[in-house]
C-alpha cells in the first residue's frame, strides 16, 4: 500500500466514523500521488443507504481539501448486493456492482 492510500485509509477512520457507526465500510481501492487520483469504496450497509450520494459528496470534497497532491476523488458504492459486513469483508475485498450513474448527479 502506498503512503498516500495509507494516510488516505487513516483520514477515513477519523474524518468519516459515522460510515462504521451504521453498519458501512470503506476502502481505498487507489492512491495514486503522482496522478493526483483517489478511488475509494464504500460498501456494507452503504448500499442502498439513502444518504451514501452525500457521503461521497463529502469524502470527495474533503480529500482534495485535506491533502494538497489529492486532485480528484472517485466513490465507488454499490447499488445492489448483500447487505452488512459481507459485502466489503472488513473493509477489503468482495465483489460489487456498482451503478453507473455518477455519485456527483446533483
Amino acid at each position: 500500500m502506498s503512503d498516500l492510500a495509507e494516510r488516505v485509509e487513516t483520514w477515513m477512520v477519523g474524518q468519516m466514523p459515522i460510515i462504521q457507526m451504521h453498519g458501512g465500510t470503506s476502502v481505498v481501492r487507489e492512491a495514486d500521488a503522482e496522478e493526483g487520483v483517489v478511488v475509494v469504496e464504500l460498501g456494507g450497509t452503504c448500499s442502498g443507504c439513502g444518504i451514501s450520494d452525500l457521503t461521497a459528496q463529502n469524502i470527495k470534497r474533503d480529500l482534495i481539501m485535506d491533502f494538497d497532491e489529492v486532485e480528484e476523488v472517485h466513490v465507488k458504492v454499490p447499488d445492489t448486493g448483500e447487505m452488512g459486513s459481507s459485502t466489503v469483508e472488513g473493509g477489503r475485498g468482495g465483489d460489487l456492482q456498482y451503478s453507473t450513474e455518477s455519485s456527483d448527479h446533483f
